[in-house]
Protein backbone atom coordinates (compact mmCIF):
# COMPACT_ATOMS: atom_id res chain seq x y z
CA UNK A 1 0.00 0.00 0.00
CA UNK A 2 1.10 3.51 -0.78
CA UNK A 3 0.10 6.71 1.70
CA UNK A 4 0.01 10.43 0.44
CA UNK A 5 0.67 12.38 3.59
CA UNK A 6 -2.75 14.92 4.44
CA UNK A 7 -1.45 17.53 6.16
CA UNK A 8 -3.41 20.21 4.81
CA UNK A 9 -1.30 21.68 2.16
CA UNK A 10 -1.70 19.16 -1.02
CA UNK A 11 -3.99 18.56 -4.35
CA UNK A 12 -4.26 15.25 -4.15
CA UNK A 13 -6.91 14.78 -6.78
CA UNK A 14 -4.27 14.72 -9.46
CA UNK A 15 -1.93 12.79 -7.90
CA UNK A 16 -4.52 9.77 -6.70
CA UNK A 17 -6.42 9.60 -10.33
CA UNK A 18 -2.99 9.07 -11.96
CA UNK A 19 -1.45 6.11 -9.15
CA UNK A 20 -5.01 5.11 -9.61
CA UNK A 21 -4.42 4.80 -13.62
CA UNK A 22 -1.13 2.46 -13.60
CA UNK A 23 -3.38 0.01 -10.89
CA UNK A 24 -2.17 1.36 -7.33
CA UNK A 25 -3.88 0.85 -3.74
CA UNK A 26 -3.38 4.42 -2.26
CA UNK A 27 -4.68 5.93 0.92
CA UNK A 28 -4.55 9.88 2.09
CA UNK A 29 -4.05 9.89 5.48
CA UNK A 30 -2.39 11.42 8.50
CA UNK A 31 -2.77 8.79 10.67
CA UNK A 32 0.85 7.67 12.44
CA UNK A 33 -0.55 4.16 12.42
CA UNK A 34 -1.25 3.91 8.57
CA UNK A 35 1.74 5.34 7.59
CA UNK A 36 3.68 3.23 9.28
CA UNK A 37 2.42 0.28 8.24
CA UNK A 38 2.72 1.97 4.47
CA UNK A 39 5.12 -0.12 2.00
CA UNK A 40 5.88 3.38 0.56
CA UNK A 41 5.12 7.18 1.11
CA UNK A 42 4.63 10.07 -1.00
CA UNK A 43 4.68 13.95 0.08
CA UNK A 44 3.25 15.97 -2.27
CA UNK A 45 2.78 19.81 -1.56
CA UNK A 46 1.66 23.27 -2.58
CA UNK A 47 1.75 26.81 -1.24
CA UNK A 48 4.32 28.22 0.65
CA UNK A 49 7.17 26.47 2.56
CA UNK A 50 6.77 28.10 6.04
CA UNK A 51 3.29 27.40 6.54
CA UNK A 52 4.10 23.67 5.06
CA UNK A 53 6.72 23.00 7.81
CA UNK A 54 4.71 24.21 10.46
CA UNK A 55 1.59 21.96 9.13
CA UNK A 56 4.13 19.07 9.43
CA UNK A 57 5.07 19.69 12.84
CA UNK A 58 1.91 20.81 14.13
CA UNK A 59 0.95 17.12 13.97
CA UNK A 60 4.18 15.34 14.86
CA UNK A 61 4.27 14.19 11.08
CA UNK A 62 7.75 16.03 10.91
CA UNK A 63 9.45 13.53 13.28
CA UNK A 64 6.95 10.67 12.36
CA UNK A 65 8.27 11.03 8.73
CA UNK A 66 11.82 11.59 9.50
CA UNK A 67 12.05 8.12 11.73
CA UNK A 68 10.25 6.15 8.71
CA UNK A 69 12.85 7.37 6.09
CA UNK A 70 15.42 6.62 8.44
CA UNK A 71 13.56 2.94 8.84
CA UNK A 72 14.33 2.66 5.11
CA UNK A 73 11.02 3.01 4.04
CA UNK A 74 10.85 4.55 0.30
CA UNK A 75 9.86 8.40 0.71
CA UNK A 76 9.23 10.32 -2.08
CA UNK A 77 8.67 14.08 -1.84
CA UNK A 78 6.72 16.11 -5.15
CA UNK A 79 7.43 19.74 -5.85
CA UNK A 80 6.57 21.58 -2.20
CA UNK A 81 6.90 18.17 -0.52
CA UNK A 82 10.50 17.53 -1.80
CA UNK A 83 11.87 21.36 -0.94
CA UNK A 84 10.47 19.85 2.73
CA UNK A 85 13.05 17.63 2.70
CA UNK A 86 15.66 19.75 2.72
CA UNK A 87 17.52 21.19 5.50
CA UNK A 88 16.02 24.67 5.14
CA UNK A 89 14.15 27.42 2.83
CA UNK A 90 14.77 30.94 2.56
CA UNK A 91 11.10 31.39 0.91
CA UNK A 92 9.88 34.81 2.79
CA UNK A 93 12.26 34.59 5.45
CA UNK A 94 14.31 31.24 6.59
CA UNK A 95 12.86 28.14 7.41
CA UNK A 96 13.97 25.02 8.67
CA UNK A 97 13.19 21.32 6.85
CA UNK A 98 12.93 17.84 7.84
CA UNK A 99 16.88 17.35 7.08
CA UNK A 100 16.93 14.50 4.73
CA UNK A 101 18.52 15.98 2.05
CA UNK A 102 21.61 18.30 2.40
CA UNK A 103 21.17 21.25 1.28
CA UNK A 104 18.69 24.85 0.87
CA UNK A 105 15.56 26.34 -1.08
CA UNK A 106 16.48 29.55 -2.51
CA UNK A 107 14.80 31.24 -5.62
CA UNK A 108 14.50 31.03 -8.93
CA UNK A 109 15.38 34.53 -9.54
CA UNK A 110 18.63 34.64 -7.76
CA UNK A 111 20.21 32.37 -10.79
CA UNK A 112 18.35 33.12 -13.90
CA UNK A 113 18.74 35.96 -16.35
CA UNK A 114 16.01 39.14 -15.50
CA UNK A 115 14.61 37.95 -19.00
CA UNK A 116 13.17 35.07 -17.53
CA UNK A 117 9.80 34.70 -16.25
CA UNK A 118 9.51 33.30 -13.00
CA UNK A 119 7.77 31.25 -11.53
CA UNK A 120 9.15 28.57 -14.02
CA UNK A 121 5.81 26.96 -15.15
CA UNK A 122 5.80 24.15 -18.41
CA UNK A 123 7.30 21.30 -19.87
CA UNK A 124 11.15 21.02 -19.92
CA UNK A 125 13.67 17.94 -20.91
CA UNK A 126 14.79 16.27 -17.83
CA UNK A 127 18.80 15.65 -17.72
CA UNK A 128 20.29 12.63 -15.65
CA UNK A 129 22.95 13.47 -14.09
CA UNK A 130 23.69 9.52 -12.56
CA UNK A 131 21.94 6.63 -12.84
CA UNK A 132 19.11 5.75 -10.01
CA UNK A 133 15.86 3.37 -9.23
CA UNK A 134 13.51 6.22 -9.97
CA UNK A 135 14.30 6.94 -13.12
CA UNK A 136 15.03 3.85 -14.55
CA UNK A 137 12.32 4.21 -17.07
CA UNK A 138 12.89 7.85 -17.87
CA UNK A 139 15.01 8.62 -21.11
CA UNK A 140 17.51 11.50 -21.50
CA UNK A 141 15.53 14.27 -22.82
CA UNK A 142 12.32 13.18 -21.54
CA UNK A 143 9.65 16.49 -20.71
CA UNK A 144 7.86 16.80 -17.15
CA UNK A 145 6.26 19.45 -15.83
CA UNK A 146 7.22 22.11 -13.77
CA UNK A 147 5.01 25.21 -11.88
CA UNK A 148 7.86 26.44 -8.75
CA UNK A 149 9.40 29.62 -8.06
CA UNK A 150 12.31 28.29 -5.70
CA UNK A 151 14.43 25.59 -6.27
CA UNK A 152 17.30 22.90 -4.46
CA UNK A 153 20.88 24.05 -4.28
CA UNK A 154 24.12 22.54 -2.49
CA UNK A 155 22.87 19.35 -3.18
CA UNK A 156 25.33 18.45 -6.10
CA UNK A 157 25.80 15.26 -3.92
CA UNK A 158 22.17 13.86 -4.04
CA UNK A 159 20.96 15.30 -7.76
CA UNK A 160 19.55 12.57 -10.24
CA UNK A 161 18.71 15.35 -12.59
CA UNK A 162 18.30 18.71 -13.76
CA UNK A 163 16.40 20.81 -15.86
CA UNK A 164 17.59 23.79 -18.04
CA UNK A 165 15.57 27.03 -17.58
CA UNK A 166 17.91 29.56 -17.80
CA UNK A 167 20.12 27.86 -15.56
CA UNK A 168 20.75 24.48 -14.94
CA UNK A 169 17.96 24.00 -12.00
CA UNK A 170 17.32 20.63 -9.45
CA UNK A 171 14.70 18.84 -11.18
CA UNK A 172 15.05 15.43 -8.93
CA UNK A 173 17.58 14.55 -5.81
CA UNK A 174 17.68 11.08 -3.86
CA UNK A 175 19.64 10.16 -1.00
CA UNK A 176 19.10 6.40 -0.34
CA UNK A 177 15.44 5.31 0.62
CA UNK A 178 14.56 9.45 0.29
CA UNK A 179 13.73 11.12 -3.04
CA UNK A 180 12.57 14.20 -4.66
CA UNK A 181 10.69 15.70 -7.34
CA UNK A 182 11.07 19.55 -8.37
CA UNK A 183 8.22 19.01 -11.42
CA UNK A 184 4.84 17.00 -11.24
CA UNK A 185 5.07 13.62 -12.34
CA UNK A 186 1.04 13.36 -11.56
CA UNK A 187 0.69 16.08 -13.94
CA UNK A 188 3.60 14.99 -16.47
CA UNK A 189 2.03 12.00 -18.93
CA UNK A 190 3.66 8.69 -19.56
CA UNK A 191 6.72 10.20 -18.56
CA UNK A 192 5.35 10.99 -15.12
CA UNK A 193 3.55 7.83 -14.56
CA UNK A 194 6.59 5.60 -15.32
CA UNK A 195 8.31 7.49 -12.73
CA UNK A 196 5.44 6.85 -10.23
CA UNK A 197 5.48 2.70 -11.06
CA UNK A 198 8.93 2.88 -10.74
CA UNK A 199 8.53 4.28 -6.87
CA UNK A 200 5.64 1.36 -6.60
CA UNK A 201 8.70 -0.64 -6.98
CA UNK A 202 11.04 -0.40 -4.41
CA UNK A 203 10.90 -1.94 -1.03
CA UNK A 204 12.33 -0.95 2.30
CA UNK A 205 16.15 -1.76 2.85
CA UNK A 206 16.87 -1.88 -1.13
CA UNK A 207 20.14 -1.23 -1.94
CA UNK A 208 19.88 2.41 -4.50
Amino acid sequence: MLAIVDYGVGNFFSLQSCLKRINQEVVVTKDPEVLTAAERIILPGVGAFGDAAAKLRQGGLDKLLCRLAGEGKPLLGICLGMQLLFEKSYEYGEHEGLGLIKGKIVPVNQVVPDNIKVPHMGWNALHITRPHPLLQYVKEGDFVYFVHSYFGCECAHSTIATAEYGAELTAAVAEGNVMGCQFHPEKSGAVGARILQAFMEMKAGQAW
